[in-house]
């Protein structure tokens, strides 16, 4: 997995850097399948922004968050990152499989 930084009107420091690295860890643990990840972080006055693009095998994600803290802002993102990538997977899953997601298909039986 590539990670790449960018800040507009924001120094991103070593703190800042292993705070989004920690936590994108997050993802890769849930699909294996991750590219490459583009982080953009910009101020504007008093708000905090924080836009993520994922490239999975097949398919780009975005997502974007605003925040008065940088480091929620990281956080909310992450979470927001998280539940599309955990869906996409699951999608991927019920087309290989008859149709029927492998979380239904267990209940059933």
């Amino acid at each position: 997995m590539n990670l790449h930084l960018t800040g507009h009107h924001l120094q991103i420091t070593p703190a800042i850097r292993d705070h989004v690295a920690n936590k994108l860890e997050r993802i890769t643990t849930h699909f294996d399948h991750v590219i490459d990840i583009n982080v953009i972080m910009t101020v504007e006055k008093l708000q905090h922004k924080v836009e993520a693009t994922v490239h999975l095998s097949g398919k780009e994600i975005f997502c974007e968050t605003h925040d008065e803290d940088m480091y929620v802002a990281i956080d909310h993102l992450v979470g927001k990152l998280d539940r599309a990538v955990i869906k996409h997977k699951e999608k991927n899953l019920s087309h290989r499989h008859d149709g029927v997601p492998l979380k239904h298909r267990a209940a059933e039986e």
